[in-house]
């Protein structure tokens, strides 16, 4: 017997008019009625492009063959080929029934931080292909696109304006004084907030969050969010049906406070939920915040549940404690921080979930371990990322410090050992770390370097001098199938496993999304879930030996006769011990 679906519910004219309103009323107050006309003016010229729907009615959200990949259009390379073909090539040859999904990190023209400058948000950069080539990526499951709305290149149309104090671009910027108080503001950064720039009416002082290049847009001007979405929009018709928030915390800027997770952020994505949900029920939307584990979760909209409402905002957050605490358990050989995180998650409503992961295309966020581990504990984390080969990029904290943000690191070498050094494990211990997401409750997604065991790019990061470059390594195609077609290769070993795993996976009703999940006792160095009941009674037990010493196989969870080993698909001959770094799926049939 199946769980019973999260699903996705048209939002008609009339109720999507409603919540609009609410939301237009909150974001830019006696101007609500002259916003709210010109947005649905947008959405009736936007209308007969989206695309139809599956079925008519109520469509599940996800189920358990959910699982996708996140890769930059051009991590592969063959030639003059597009490398977006290349992608899709790649995927149908080696990977046809693997991923439901894909992750095409921003494939726009940019000007800098490998896409997330964005010159032309409508525009496919001609270097790797162009929208044929993403609808076609689009025909085969779903495409994740990233809608970049927290700021744009300065070399776009829009800066150009500015400069030049022409429409639409000139109202579309922060202007402050120099001389303002913004030591409040929460930095994930540590270079200068304000940038000056020249322009026809002299030296004017831009708001910038993230870096010069990357200028922060006023969504307190009305005509920028009408214009992001139909940009939205415009994505929803080329196939996209997953939207990316990126850095969506930091959107709404008022002087004197944090300037993150501000009332005006949690409505617009509260709005925008409203506009997929009325023009293309089924999109989901992923909020992309790496903060503290509780600030995460607010983007749910979870609040809503104390009037008796549903929640409103993203369907999916980024688990972004998870590869922090899980790389401080594989390298320090105990689970119980981990554990203890997991049990704290809250159980959450139909049409919520979580987006697993270990690695990204950034690096593994320090932030989100507050609270979690002392400070002693990070320090020891990040020495070890640095033997490894790995390095740290800092962040300004409120007082003018700089403290660490995030390691920069591939997944695969941070594997390479425990804290007493490199070992023999680093393979074995990389795949349970892969197990381990694979298991959890939520849709899990893998970088494609950690499909492929990818190594530090160093070259990559003196060429361009960023640190996140190490983890960002473009494989010509020829050298990465001699890998996977050559024998005794870390990366033929850790791709075939990982195909193997992930075709179990999507074939068990266990791991869907909405499969309860459950941390049960265990030792310090096994972490134990349990995933079901369903309701026929159908469980699963996924046990991960985070250390390099054997551990005695003695939990009261596996009494009981009838286990089968999902990953050999056998019945389970009991077992007195776990090798180091060994993963178990255990299913009792209901």
């Amino acid at each position: 017997m199946p769980l019973p679906p999260s699903l996705a519910h048209p939002l008609d004219e009339a109720a999507f008019s409603a919540r609009a309103r609410e939301h237009l009323d909150v974001l830019y107050g006696p101007r609500r009625e002259e916003v709210l006309r010109r947005l649905l003016m947008l959405l009736s010229h936007h209308r007969g492009a989206m695309p139809p729907a599956a079925r008519p009615g109520p469509a599940p959200l996800w189920s358990e063959r959910d699982q996708w990949l996140i890769t930059y259009g051009d991590s592969l390379l063959d030639g003059d080929t597009p490398p977006l073909a290349v992608l899709r090539d790649f995927l149908e040859a080696r990977l046809p029934d693997t991923f439901s999904g894909v992750h095409v990190l921003p494939f726009f023209p940019w000007s800098s931080d490998d896409g997330f400058s964005v010159i032309h948000y409508r525009e496919v950069d001609p270097a790797l292909g162009d929208w044929c080539h993403l609808r076609r990526l689009a025909e085969r499951g779903d495409l994740i696109v990233d809608l970049v709305l927290n700021h744009v290149s300065r070399e776009s149309l829009w800066f150009v304006d500015y400069l030049s104090g022409c429409l639409p671009g000139r109202d579309y910027f922060i202007e402050m004084d120099p001389e303002s108080d913004l030591s409040a503001v929460v930095r994930p950064r540590s270079s200068p907030l304000l940038v000056p720039v020249p322009t026809r009416r002299g030296t004017r002082h831009l708001w910038a969050t993230f870096s010069e290049d990357q200028i922060d847009l006023n969504f307190a001007n009305p005509d920028v969010l009408l214009e992001f979405i139909g940009i939205l929009l415009f994505y929803l018709a080329q196939g996209a049906r997953v939207i990316r928030l990126d850095a969506i915390a930091y959107l709404w800027k008022a002087p004197g406070t944090p300037c993150i997770h501000l009332p005006e952020t949690h409505e617009v994505v509260r709005l925008l939920r409203a506009v997929v949900d009325h023009m293309a029920p089924g999109t989901l939307l992923l909020t992309e915040t790496n903060v503290p584990h509780r600030e995460n979760l607010s983007y749910f909209g979870l609040d809503r549940l104390a009037d008796g409402q549903a929640p409103d905002e993203a369907h999916l957050v980024y688990q972004f404690p998870l590869p922090p605490l899980l790389l401080h358990a594989l390298t320090s050989g105990e689970a119980d921080t981990l554990g203890r995180w997991l049990e704290s998650l809250p159980a959450l409503p139909p049409g919520c979930s979580y987006l697993n992961f270990t690695a990204s295309h950034d690096g593994i966020g320090v932030r989100p371990l507050e609270g979690w581990l002392p400070d002693h504990e990070v320090e020891a984390l990040l020495e070890l990322m640095h033997r490894f080969g790995g390095f740290v990029s800092m962040r300004t904290d409120p007082q003018g410090r700089d403290i660490p943000y995030e390691i920069n690191i591939t997944w695969f070498e941070a594997m390479k050992g425990t804290r007493r050094g490199a070992d023999p494990w680093q393979v074995e211990r990389f795949l349970c770390s892969q197990h381990l997401i694979l298991a959890l409750q939520g849709i899990p997604a893998l970088y494609v370097h950690s499909l492929t065991a990818t190594l530090n790019d160093l070259e990559g990061v003196e060429r361009s001098g960023r640190l996140r470059a190490i983890n960002r390594h473009r494989w010509q195609l020829s050298e990465l199938e001699e890998l996977l077609d050559s024998r005794n290769t870390p990366t033929r070993e850790v791709f075939l496993a990982l195909a193997r795993r992930l075709a179990v996976r999507r074939r068990e009703p266990c791991f869907h999304p909405d499969a309860p999940q459950r941390v049960m006792p265990a030792p310090p160095a096994l972490l134990v879930l349990e995933r079901g009941p369903l309701p026929d009674g159908r469980r699963l037990l996924a046990i991960h030996n985070v250390s390099d010493r054997r551990q005695p196989l003695e939990l009261d969870a596996l009494d009981g006769p009838g286990w089968i080993d999902l990953l050999e698909d056998v019945p389970w001959t009991r077992e007195s011990s776990l090798a180091p770094y060994r993963s178990l799926w255990l299913l009792a049939p209901g």
